[in-house]
């Protein structure tokens, strides 16, 4: 059950061909709005328009989990650029006529007049008004799906931009071209009682012929308590002509009763579960297959061959041969860029399935030989084309046609225990759900009880118990494009980045002599002292073998693998044996200048950089002030990180838009 071709536009403007009836759709330009809603029949066609906006490439399609996935201490992308760009979001460095911010912008609002027009037209068809009652349910169901996707592109926008220009009319029934701008609490808000007007009216996924392809009552329910959770939340606000403040609104436990309460309903419905094992909901993803009652309450369906990047930026890079021809490997090339912090690995728990399956340590080449990867970062291996069972050509790039789980239950579970905690502190009904959460992480492990109910019945605090669900959703998420946006979400962000920074730094710093801040690292860090110095394996022990032939032991079948020695700890580990090689690490300090290296000093730059004569930066409104680090104490006064984008410079000349944080 799934999509192979879509080339749509307009409101399904170009025929499809597919497995399914259901996303056979004609050209609205043949009829009249009339006759578009006239049948469910012709009104799904019509809705495959609405949904072929998730794909676009500047959205679902690779935006979204890729170009604006920001740096944080999970996602991670390294630069070496030490001026001032006007189009590296990541690293929190752009301006308005940066075309990163064109392109995201116009793509989220296309969403929006999709769904608009959709939606818009349905509600005032005779044929939806006077429906009897079969009729009606198919058509509320289909309101719903277009009222949700709504959603999703305003809470992007709200995500990125703040406050931006929002309405529910499309333009040509408008009074103008020129949108109010509307603050974000409003418009969360606003999405929220729209979502709670449709929601009761829709079909649980078991009941939807396409399942969690298609969006169901769940992932309304879910999306309702995202966009709660996120209102209730901090985020970056205007403040004068500097970069802004962190604030939350005074009625943010309204927000978050919302959150919890609509998470709630997911979790009552049991329509879901984690039965599926961490790896093989992605491993089943990337082999189209549909699970509707498992973890994924929604995933965005690309088309196969045709659209959609999961899996080529993510996974292991694959390398093809320059003729094309002489390709060894059944997988084609794989980029394999959007990869995790390099210390993530380090935070998990040593029988946490979720470690080992996630942090890609090698990539091939065309030959499929493995090779170890030693630089800034490492791959995430969540999905990767690689998985596939039978191949994808030695001749594919891109468009991969993985779906992307956009809404899963895992996210409503922990949504669930960091709204209810919220409320009322660290409730039994929030222990429960992080604990599901957990399980399935270390099904199986011989300290399971002790990693699950144990761990979790030991948090005492409401802020205790708070950094663990953050904690849980850092090492369940990596690569949806969650972490920063949870530390958002909780003024946790500068912080962050600040340790992140800081890490990097002392490990160049460590590879040259030693690092004076080192013991401060590892005491914020909460580890024994002396191991990012002393147990960090500097150098790491690997030799090819062949393929174990087990997805429980790696994904693909096929290529061979390495066999590392010391992949977590080991500094002055000797070599096991002759026919081991030997790879650095952390190799990150410029003898020539004596200082970390560019991918160290850069990868930050808006919120926190080095210089080539060894001094750090915090960037306070525009302003570098150097900084010392002293001790294991977060700095009183970090200024923001400015992760809020401009509005695109046209949009500001056509619609008279003044941007704010200082650009």
């Amino acid at each position: 059950m799934k999509l192979k071709h879509i080339l749509l536009a307009g409101l399904g403007v170009a025929a499809i061909s597919s497995c399914n009836d259901y996303l056979e759709v004609d050209s609205p330009s043949k009829y009249s709005p009339e006759y578009v809603f006239s049948t469910t029949t012709e009104a799904s066609r019509a809705l495959n328009g609405v949904y072929t906006q998730l794909l676009n490439g500047n959205a679902w399609g690779n935006a979204y989990i890729n170009t604006l996935m920001l740096n944080s201490d999970v996602d991670f992308a390294t630069n070496t650029g030490q001026y001032s760009s006007t189009n590296n979001p990541k690293r929190f460095d752009v301006t308005a006529d940066g075309s990163t911010i064109v392109n995201v912008w116009n793509a989220a609002y296309a969403g929006v007049e999709y769904a608009n027009n959709y939606i818009y037209n349905l509600e005032r068809n005779d044929a939806f008004i006077n429906a009897d009652e079969e009729d009606k349910i198919e058509y509320n169901q289909m309101l719903g799906e277009a009222k949700v996707i709504r959603a999703m592109f305003y809470n992007e926008l709200c995500d990125y931009w703040g406050d931006v220009p929002f309405t529910f009319t499309p333009t040509y029934a408008g009074d103008g071209f020129v949108l109010p701008v509307v603050s974000r609490d409003e418009i969360r808000m606003t999405l929220i009682e729209d979502l709670k007007s449709i929601a009761d009216k829709m079909k649980p996924a078991a009941k939807i012929t396409e399942g969690v392809e298609r969006i169901s009552q769940e992932a309304c329910w879910a999306m309702i308590a995202r966009l709660a959770l996120s209102a209730g939340g901090y985020s970056l606000r205007p403040d004068g002509n500097s970069y802004g403040k962190m604030e939350r609104p005074s009625n943010y436990k309204e927000f978050y009763q919302i959150a919890r309460d609509y998470a709630k309903k997911v979790i009552d419905s049991n329509t879901h579960s984690l039965t599926k094992n961490y790896a093989d909901v992605f491993i089943d993803e990337c082999n189209y297959v549909i699970n509707s009652s498992d973890d994924v309450i929604f995933e965005i369906p690309f088309a196969k061959d045709a659209s959609g990047n999961v899996g080529y930026y993510q996974g292991p890079t694959a390398s093809v041969s320059s003729d094309g021809l002489t390709t060894v490997h059944n997988w084609g090339q794989s980029s394999g860029n959007v990869r995790l912090e390099a210390f993530y690995r380090f935070s998990f728990a040593e029988t946490d399935a979720r470690r080992d399956y996630v942090n890609g340590l090698w990539y091939y080449d065309a030959l499929g030989v493995p090779t170890i990867r030693t630089g800034y970062n490492v791959h995430n291996n969540k999905w990767s084309k690689l998985w596939n069972n039978s191949g994808t050509g030695n001749d594919k790039a891109g468009s991969t046609g993985i779906n992307y789980p956009y809404l899963r239950y895992a996210d409503v579970l922990l949504m669930f225990a960091e709204a209810d905690n919220e409320i009322s502190g660290p409730t039994a009904e929030a222990k429960a759900a992080l604990k599901t959460v957990r399980e399935r992480a270390f099904r199986g492990a011989e300290n399971q009880a002790d990693m699950v109910e144990t761990y979790v019945e030991n948090i005492g605090s409401k802020e205790d118990f708070l950094k663990a669900v953050l904690d849980e959703r850092k090492w369940e998420f990596a690569g949806e494009n969650m972490r920063w946006k949870d530390l958002v979400r909780n003024n946790m962000y500068s912080e962050a980045l600040y340790w992140t920074f800081l890490r990097y730094w002392a490990a160049a710093e460590n590879s040259f002599s030693s690092c004076f801040f080192q013991e401060f690292v590892e005491q914020h860090d909460g580890v024994e002292p002396g191991k990012y110095e002393m147990d960090l394996p500097s150098t790491m022990y690997y030799k090819v073998i062949d393929n174990p032939m087990s997805k429980a032991i790696y994904p693909n079948t096929s290529l061979q693998i390495l066999e590392i020695h010391n992949p977590y700890n080991g500094r002055g580990v000797v070599r096991p044996g002759t026919d081991y090689s030997q790879a650095s690490f952390f190799d990150w300090w410029n003898d020539n200048v004596g200082c970390p290296k560019n991918e160290v000093l850069y990868s930050l730059f808006g919120f926190v950089r080095g210089d080539e004569v060894g001094r750090m930066y915090l960037i306070n409104n525009g302003v570098q002030q150097e900084i010392s680090v002293s001790s294991a104490e977060t700095p009183a006064n970090l200024p923001v990180v400015r992760y809020i984008l401009p509005y695109p410079q046209d949009a500001c000349a056509r619609a008279g838009y003044k941007n704010a944080y200082g650009y």
